[in-house]
């Protein structure tokens, strides 16, 4: 037996200023369609921008369903609205962020299991990672280099047999 360890590097920010100005941009985005969120059940509205390889930004915002399960993720709206608008353009950057009507988000959002094997696949099906930008609706911001980051283990393609 051999014992194995994951590391995970980050950046960390203070604020969204201190971003580079294309992070920033994304972040702004994801921030604007945070408000376009349905979510009468959870109370808690989760936007994300999605910057493609030719420029273009693609937004999403969590959309809930009273049948729990068929309600979907800010990040996987905005990734499949970018995909069907733009086929075959890479994914460079997710930022993703989040506001409650019950307490402040002060902390980053992180994207859940589901959205981080969807980003995954986005990232083998174009072999470039995508950047990934995380915020609540203050406090510190945190970006890390690729999803694989966040995702280590991940079930990939060579898994399926062909």
């Amino acid at each position: 037996m051999e014992k194995k360890n994951f590391s995970l590097s980050y950046l960390e920010f203070d604020s969204a200023d201190e971003l580079p100005a294309p992070d920033r941009e994304l972040l702004d985005r994801a921030k604007g369609v945070v408000e376009s969120a349905y979510a009468p059940y959870s109370h808690y509205r989760v936007g994300a921008a999605v910057r493609m390889g030719n420029g273009q930004i693609c937004t999403g915002s969590n959309q809930e369903n009273m049948a729990f399960p068929s309600g979907l993720c800010a990040e996987r709206v905005a990734l499949y609205a970018a995909a069907s608008t733009y086929p075959g353009v890479p994914v460079e950057a997710i930022a993703i962020t989040a506001r409650s009507e019950q307490f402040p988000v002060d902390k980053p959002v992180p994207p859940c299991g589901s959205c981080r094997q969807a980003m995954i696949e986005y990232e083998m099906h174009s072999r470039q990672k995508i950047r990934v930008i995380l915020m609540g609706e203050l406090g510190k911001v945190v970006v890390v280099e690729s999803i694989d980051t966040l995702l280590p283990l991940s079930f990939r393609e060579d898994g399926l047999k062909k």
